[in-house]
Formats: C-alpha cells, sequence, structure tokens
C-alpha cells in the first residue's frame, strides 16, 4: 500500500482516522462516480445525441426554438455542481475528523472509564456527528432542488414549442402528425437530459474525493532509496555517527552527536525525558533522515544503501508496544514469517514470554486481541522482545519504555551515553560516570531516592 512507503513523519502530520476515511470513504466515493455516473453518462449522452438528431430531422425550425432552452441550463447545472463539490469535500473532511475521533476514543477506552469522560466523549461525537448530518442535508438539498428547476426550464421549453409548432399546424406550415412526432422526440429528450444533471452530482462528490485521494498519492516519500542504492553486507564492523544534528522543525531535537559503536558492544542512552534519545535510534533504520551529518555502518552511508538491506539487520522494540490482532506466533514470528515453530519457541524462551504463551488457551495459536488487548503490559512487551529476538538482526534496538525507567537496567552496559537537550554530555561505564558526579550522577540519585520514597 503506497501510504506505507510514507516516512514516520507523514504519520504524525496526518491523523489515523482522516487516512482511514480517505481510504475508505473517499475511494468508494470515486468507485461511485466511476462505475455508475460515467456509465450514465456515456448512455444518456447517446441518447441525448440521437434525440436531437431527430428533432432536428423532424422539423430544424421547433427544434433551433427547443434548443433556446439547453443555454439556460448551462449555468444552474454548473452551479448546482459546484456547491456540491463543496459539500463533498465538507462531509469528507468532517468523516475523517468523526473517524478520528472514533479510533482515539474506541482504543483509548480505558483512558476515558478512568477519568469517567464517557459525557465529554460522547458530546464531542454528537458535535461532529451534527456538523456531518448538516452537510449531509446540504446535499440532499441541491439534489432536491436541481431537479425541479431543470423541469421547471424543460417545462418553459415545451410550452414554448407547443405554442410556436401549434401555431404552425393551424396556419397549415406543418402537419399535425409531423409536430406531435417532434414533440414525442423532444419530451423523451428530457429524461436523459434530467438523469445528467443527476449524474453531474455524483461526479462532482467524485471529483472532490479524487482531489483528496492524490493529494495523498502525489507525496513523494521523505525517506526513499536512492537510484544508485546498493545492499548492505552482513554488519561486521562498526556504528559510526559523524556530526549528526537534527531538527524535527526548525528547533534541532540532536546537536551535533559524534559516536562510534563497535560490533557486539552494548551501549546504553539515558538522559530525563525529551532529550533525545528515542530520536537518535530512529535514526539508524533511516525512520527520518539527519538533517546535518551522516550515519555509517560498516563505512557504508546509510543513505547510500537500500532500506530493506538496512532494516532486515535491524531489530527494534518500540518505546509503544504495537501488536497485532493475530495469534501470539504471528505476532513473534512477524519480523520473519519463514521462521520455523522451534525458531519462534526459543525466541519466546529468550524474552521470558514462553511460560505464559505456553499458559494461554491454545498456547501459541491464541488470538491477542487489539494491539494485544488481552494481555497484560508486560506480557505484550515480552512479546515484542520476543519478535526483535527472532529477526537474528545484528542491530538490536531496544527503546527504554519497553525495558523499564531503571537505570539499574543498563548497570552492566559497555558503555552509557548521557544525551541532555539533544547533546552527549558524558560518556563512560556505570561505575566511572558515578564517579564523576556529573549528570548521570544526578540521575541516579533522583531515581534511587524515588525508588526509596
Amino acid at each position: 500500500m503506497l501510504i506505507q512507503r510514507q516516512a514516520l513523519s507523514f504519520f504524525n502530520k496526518n491523523p489515523t482516522g482522516i487516512l482511514m476515511s480517505r481510504i475508505t470513504n473517499d475511494v468508494n466515493l470515486i468507485q461511485g462516480a466511476v462505475s455508475e455516473a460515467v456509465t450514465s453518462l456515456f448512455k444518456d449522452s447517446f441518447t441525448l445525441v440521437g434525440l436531437i438528431f431527430v428533432i432536428f430531422y423532424r422539423d430544424w425550425k421547433l427544434a433551433l426554438v427547443a434548443m433556446v432552452v439547453f443555454p439556460l441550463t448551462i449555468y444552474p447545472i454548473a452551479r448546482f455542481g459546484e456547491k456540491m463539490r463543496k459539500v463533498a469535500t465538507g462531509t469528507q473532511i468532517t468523516m475523517g475528523s468523526l473517524t478520528s475521533l472514533l479510533q482515539e476514543t474506541i482504543s483509548g477506552t480505558r483512558i476515558v472509564k478512568a477519568f469517567g469522560m464517557e459525557d465529554y466523549e460522547g458530546r464531542r461525537f454528537a458535535k461532529e456527528n451534527e456538523n456531518l448530518f448538516r452537510f449531509f442535508m446540504k446535499a440532499v438539498s441541491i439534489r432536491a432542488l436541481s431537479t425541479p428547476f431543470m423541469e421547471f426550464l424543460g417545462g418553459l421549453g415545451i410550452a414554448a414549442i407547443v405554442f410556436y409548432g401549434g401555431y404552425q399546424v393551424i396556419h397549415g406550415v406543418s402537419t399535425p402528425g409531423n409536430f406531435f412526432s417532434f414533440l414525442t422526440a423532444l419530451i423523451m429528450l428530457y429524461e436523459p437530459v434530467k438523469r445528467l444533471t443527476n449524474v453531474n452530482n455524483t461526479i462532482q462528490q467524485g471529483i472532490s474525493a479524487a482531489v483528496r485521494v492524490f493529494d495523498i498519492m502525489d507525496i513523494t516519500p521523505e525517506i526513499k532509496n536512492r537510484e544508485d542504492a546498493t545492499e548492505l553486507p552482513r554488519i561486521s564492523d562498526k556504528i559510526e555517527i559523524r556530526n549528526v544534528t537534527f531538527s524535527y522543525d526548525d528547533e534541532p531535537v540532536l546537536k551535533n552527536i559524534n559516536l562510534n559503536i563497535k560490533s557486539g558492544e552494548v551501549v546504553a542512552f539515558v538522559g530525563m525525558s525529551g532529550g533525545g534519545k528515542t530520536t537518535l535510534v530512529n535514526l539508524i533504520p533511516r525512520f527520518y533522515d539527519v538533517t546535518e551529518g551522516e550515519i555509517l555502518i560498516d563505512d557504508h552511508d546509510i543513505r547510500d544503501v537500500t532500506m530493506e538491506s538496512l532494516r532486515a539487520q535491524t531489530g527494534i522494540v518500540t518505546q509503544q508496544t504495537i501488536l497485532f490482532n493475530d495469534t501470539v506466533r504471528n505476532n513473534i514470528a512477524y519480523g520473519d514469517i519463514k521462521k520455523s515453530d522451534d525458531d519462534i519457541i526459543n525466541a519466546a524462551k529468550a524474552a521470558n514470554a514462553y511460560q505464559f504463551v505456553k499458559n494461554l488457551p491454545k498456547g501459541f495459536e491464541t488470538i491477542i486481541g487489539e494491539q494485544g488487548a488481552r494481555l497484560s503490559g508486560g506480557e505484550r512487551q515480552r512479546l515484542s522482545i520476543a519478535r526483535a529476538l527472532l529477526k537474528d538482526a545484528p542491530i538490536l534496538i531496544l527503546d527504554e519504555a519497553t525495558i523499564a525507567h531503571r537505570l539499574s537496567t543498563i548497570n552492566n552496559a559497555d558503555r552509557i551515553i548521557v544525551l541532555v537537550n539533544g547533546k552527549i554530555v558524558e560518556e563512560g561505564t556505570h561505575d566511572s560516570l558515578l564517579a564523576q558526579k556529573g549528570e548521570y550522577f544526578k540521575l541516579y540519585n533522583m531515581q534511587f531516592r524515588e525508588n526509596n520514597v
């Protein structure tokens, strides 16, 4: 799916519900415009052309009189179409907001209930629903007005024809048979004209939806492979971060980071929330591109290798635990669905997840619910770790929230990097950093006091 090719920054800017609305509701409107409206357009257009030929063949003078009314219909049809497109755009935007609201409140139902906000969320939904209802009513009004208006104009045209044609018959210029055959063809002409007016409204809705869909499709992914990108060989040596600066907007989040990480080395990043730890590790698999500087893996700039080969060698346990409404087995094997059952079991054991999985109703075939709703927080974290371990990637990234916020969990790291406001301020082992009595010492003592409160 094209949207999945977009960078993380794209999803940060576009709420999930709005994207869902564009994929479902907008695409359905386009489908309706193409399958129904376009078919009707061709059929009624040919009927219209054929009947126009008949009336001109029967009496070209009367036909010219009849055609006088057609230019009068162009402006109202255009106005109705313009209004329908505006209403359709407003409807689709409101539908996206409503879908986004539903997605947030349903996925966050525990928080809603915990804070007693059911009535508040109900009012928010009612407000958005009322906005959507108003747009629907405007669309109904436009459709309801366009048909009688066109019938009125058609009635004027037929009245003019009856008057002029009857005058010709009375004075012997035309025969009654010729006049009535002309009038029959003219009345038959009215139905395809009316249907084409309604088709125009449907097409305008489809055009509005198409504009929104193609707005998404035309966005070039910020992160993509270069044309001359090569495969990254199996990592064996080091990761080198050189003079890296990164900004989400204008304010730098990371500032002139320089770091070398050798193969087999365990490096821990610590610091207060917002210090840049997660941002830094997100740069390694190219979830974002550096603003300045470069990241090298075995002397290969990661922007010069394919993302597929880079990410194939990176296992990640994200800060937010992401699981799918599928079996335990498929969630663990998500990174490599070709792995054997023995490999999956070994990964579960390594993540300390095997015991609780074995006790589930269907073991590894148990459906865990949306976002692992049927599991505890700790169980979800262990499945995430098992998934990363199964990948057996040379680079393993464990974001802090999935392990613990306790500094004691990183005491045995080969090296500890202390980040403050996007800068590396200290580097060393646990004992050496404590001896310096700097930022790490402050963090350690702060947490030690919290644990003993």
